[in-house]
């Protein structure tokens, strides 16, 4: 029967490997980081409980380390064919819908003070997440 400083060491290498078959943004790495160092700390913490508990405090810690250590993608947008319309009217703060590269999707103006109206040309100026954050043709072309 395998110590459990050597199952330790093995979930941590197991861990690893995935994140380089399967990435999931550092997520299987920092919890096969964790299990490494459990290898050497399960030599002086004998209890499993407190192994398992550390473990994912550790791997907590260090997801959340990672992702601010990391820069953050971002998708740098242009006005090259990056017009929409207007399907729906679009009031001042709230959100509506646009028809962009023959889809619908949810969009609000950028500028948080202006209403845009159905059947508008406006220009995609950025994201966030699934909604879109555009301007009225009139507003880019000034």
């Amino acid at each position: 029967m395998p110590s459990i400083s050597t199952l330790w060491l093995l979930a941590g290498l197991t861990l690893c490997l995935m994140e380089l078959m399967i990435p999931t943004a550092f997520f299987e790495l920092t919890m096969g980081i964790s299990a490494l160092l459990m290898a050497v700390i399960s030599r002086v913490l004998p209890s499993l409980t407190a192994q398992v508990i550390l473990w994912l405090l550790i791997s907590g810690i260090l997801t959340l380390l990672l992702r601010r250590i990391l820069p953050r993608k971002r998708v740098p947008l242009t006005l090259d064919n990056q017009q929409a319309k207007t399907l729906t009217a679009i009031s001042p703060g709230e959100t509506g819908r646009v028809l962009y590269e023959g889809n619908s999707w949810q969009a609000r103006c950028a500028d948080e003070q202006l209403g845009i109206d159905p059947n508008q040309s406006v220009y995609v100026v950025g994201r966030q997440g699934t909604t879109l954050m555009v301007l009225p043709e009139s507003l880019v072309h000034s």
